[in-house]
Order: structure tokens, then C-alpha cells, then sequence
């Protein structure tokens, strides 16, 4: 039998049953989409990361509450609350006697709180810190200025805010020397952050936020006593390995640690920190991968549940086939080429669907100011389409082996 015959047959069995093949090939259509939007959604989101971590700068290493392996991430970077770095251990990294390769070093606390101003709420991210965190951080404020060392330890009640807290809070009006309420606490504008653009997942651009005083924010704010984390910023990238020696010595001896074992602190400098991240994001991808690999075994299901009706419908015309002469290997040619093509036209159109989605979701993000590529993988594409024709074969199996052992007898009689 020339292979063109049972094509030719499927597509017309098909076409006899629209609204039934649609039915079926919807259930492909939507598992190949979500694997197709996961693994552009994914990738898009872990550039959008990795450019906001890259950016920071190359001669960064940042220090962790909690312990950790060389490979995984510091419990404190899972949400765990470790309260064992604290602003003695700031400081100490700022004496040049302790660490000489670190020119400076900024500590980060943060939080969420509703600010109020002439009648205006808004809910803003907050983040205290100290007045090296300009320099740590390579940020520039354009209109007034930022916090003193004073300020930074004093529980002052100033404020550095960014662009969009300007436009949102302030509705446009120029904020210096402007008094709004945070929390319960009154504090004055002193300074207005350069437009930077989005952050990525986890954090707030500085455009978003609301930066107070490392202090002000651990008692008034938070009401604690340690550091989320802190960063330092190297004077060269070749000294990063002897300062990140000189940091966990430092912070041993303040913690009074002999055995490295026993550390309750993690050290990672940005090559570091990106594998890390990449590693974070590449288990969650996987993880939603999985999950969207599950609509398509539902499809699977689907297509099974179709070509067992439709065996039960066609018994008499395979009975008739196997009467003028077709062989069982031609029955199950043909009923595995009908799942098949279901599956194949599913996978294309779910492609098609996935593609315009995640280009979609580009757009949206762009729009929000996050700097989100459009990435799509031909690796995706190609699984995706290998995945979808192997569920109509694999699912497609049983029901076309049951057609093929039809007695051409008992078909004959069949009513």
C-alpha cells in the first residue's frame, strides 16, 4: 500500500469529524503553548536577572547571613531569616585594616510600607542602607543629595527617593525639602534618584523605591538589630580572591569561628552569584516544564479517548478493508498516521499560539519598563513538535493495535 493512501484517509476521516478533531487537537494545541510560553518566559526571565546582577559591576562581592555550600544558595537567598550579620560587621569591612583590597561597603535591610502625602497613599518598597551605597552601587542622584555618615547612624528621618515615587507619590511637584508619612514616621526628601529602569524578579527598581537610613529603617521601620545583606565593592576584579579571604577572616574572628565549617555567613562575588542564579532559575524552569508537560499527557489521554470511539465507530469499514485484502501492519499504519496528524497539526498550531503569547508577554513587560528580551529557542520549538508527535504515536498505540486485530467476520457482522 502506497503511503499516500492512509494520508489521504486520515485527513478525510478528520475532516467528517471537525468540531470532535478540534476538541482533540485543543488539548495538544494548549500543552505544547505552555511548554513552548514556560521555556520563553523562563529564559527571558533569567537574562532580565542576570542583566540586572551583571550590571551592578564586576568588582562586587556581596556577604549573606546563613551558611552554604560552594554551589548552592545561602539559606538567607531562600527566604530564611538569619540574623547573624550585623552593622559591627559593616563597619569592620569598611576598616581598611581588616580587608585593604575593599574600597567600600553598603548594608541593605528592606521592607514594604504604605507612604502618605497631601492625601496621597501609595505602597512603596523601602530599603535602608548607608551613604556608601552611592558609591557601592555606582548610583547617581540628579537632584538634591544623598544621606551622610551622621545620617546613616543616627536614625535620621530623611529620605532619597526614585523617579517613579516622584510621579506617583508626589504627582509630578518637586519633592526636596517635601515631608511625607511612612509607616508611622514622618520623613523629609533630601534627594532624587537618576532614572535606572526595572529591576528583576525579587527586587524593586530604584525608580520604585524609597532609601532611608540603615538605622531609621532597623528600628523604626523593622524594629531589628541585623543585616539582610551587604555588599563591597573590591578596588580591581584581580583582587576579588584575596578580599574575599580577608572578608571571611574577618567576619570569623568577629564571630568568633574557628572551624570554616561552622560559618554563618556566605561569601559570593558576581561570577559567583550569577552561576547561582542560574542554577535558582534553571530548577524553576525545569519545574514549570514539568508541570506544562502534563497538559500534553492529557492530550495524550485526549487523543487516546478520540481514536478508541472512532475504532468502535469504524469497525465494519476495517472489516471490509481486511475482507478485500489489507493487512493488520495496514490498519495500524493508518490509525497511528490519524493520532498523528492530530498531534502534529496540535503541535504547529500550539508553536504558533506559544510564540504570540510569549511575544505578548514581552511587550507588556517592556511596557512596565523592565528591560525583558523576546527569546525564543529553536531547542524549544523542536522539542516541543518531537514531543507532541510522540505523544500522538505513544497514545495513538493502544487504539490502533485494537483496530488492527479486528476479525474481518466479526466486523462484517457487526451493527
Amino acid at each position: 500500500m502506497r503511503l499516500i493512501d492512509p494520508i489521504r484517509i486520515s485527513y478525510k476521516n478528520l475532516m467528517a469529524a471537525k468540531f470532535r478533531s478540534f476538541l482533540t487537537i485543543l488539548g495538544i494545541i494548549i500543552g505544547v503553548a505552555s511548554v513552548v510560553i514556560i521555556m520563553a518566559i523562563g529564559q527571558s526571565a533569567q537574562a532580565l536577572i542576570l542583566d540586572q546582577v551583571s550590571g551592578i559591576g564586576s568588582n562586587l562581592v556581596g556577604i549573606l547571613p546563613g551558611a552554604s555550600d560552594e554551589k548552592g544558595p545561602p539559606a538567607a537567598a531562600m527566604g530564611i531569616k538569619v540574623t547573624t550579620l550585623k552593622y559591627g560587621d559593616l563597619e569592620a569591612l569598611r576598616d581598611g585594616k581588616n580587608a585593604p583590597e575593599v574600597q567600600d561597603a553598603a548594608g541593605y535591610v528592606m521592607g514594604s510600607e504604605t507612604a502618605k502625602y497631601n492625601g496621597t497613599s501609595l505602597t512603596v518598597s523601602f530599603t535602608g542602607t548607608t551613604a556608601s551605597y552611592v558609591d557601592v552601587e555606582n548610583a547617581e542622584v540628579i537632584d538634591g543629595r544623598f544621606m551622610t555618615k551622621t545620617e546613616e547612624v543616627d536614625m535620621s528621618r530623611v529620605a532619597i527617593v526614585g523617579k517613579n515615587i516622584v510621579r506617583d507619590l508626589f504627582l509630578g511637584d518637586d519633592p526636596i525639602g517635601k515631608t511625607f508619612t511612612l509607616k508611622d514616621q514622618n520623613f523629609t526628601v533630601i534627594g532624587v534618584f537618576k532614572e535606572k529602569g526595572g529591576g528583576g524578579f525579587g527586587t524593586s527598581s530604584v525608580d520604585d523605591s524609597v532609601f532611608i537610613p540603615l538605622t531609621t529603617a532597623q528600628k523604626l521601620m523593622l524594629g531589628i538589630d541585623y543585616i539582610a545583606f551587604v555588599r563591597t565593592k573590591v578596588k580591581s576584579a584581580d583582587l576579588i580572591p584575596y578580599a574575599i579571604e580577608d572578608i571571611k577572616t574577618t567576619l570569623r574572628e568577629r564571630h568568633h569561628i574557628d572551624n570554616p565549617a561552622n560559618d554563618d555567613f556566605s561569601v559570593r562575588d558576581q561570577a559567583q552569584a550569577i552561576e547561582m542564579i542560574k542554577n535558582i532559575t534553571n530548577v524553576l524552569r525545569y519545574f514549570l516544564l514539568a508541570i506544562g508537560t502534563i497538559s500534553l499527557i492529557v492530550g495524550g489521554v485526549g487523543i487516546m479517548n478520540t481514536m478508541l470511539i472512532v475504532v468502535n465507530q469504524r469497525i465494519r469499514e476495517v472489516g471490509l478493508r481486511k475482507a478485500v485484502g489489507a493487512k493488520t501492519k495496514d490498519i495500524l499504519l493508518q490509525f497511528l498516521i490519524e493520532s498523528s496528524a492530530i498531534s502534529f497539526f496540535g503541535g504547529i498550531l500550539g508553536i504558533i499560539f506559544g510564540i504570540i503569547v510569549s511575544f505578548l508577554a514581552a511587550l507588556v513587560m517592556q511596557a512596565l519598563k523592565y528591560k525583558w528580551p523576546f527569546m525564543i529557542s529553536w531547542q524549544s520549538i523542536v522539542v516541543a513538535m518531537f514531543v507532541s508527535i510522540a505523544i500522538g504515536v505513544v497514545f495513538g498505540m493502544y487504539p490502533a493495535r485494537r483496530a488492527s486485530k479486528i476479525s474481518p467476520m466479526e466486523a462484517l457482522r457487526y451493527e
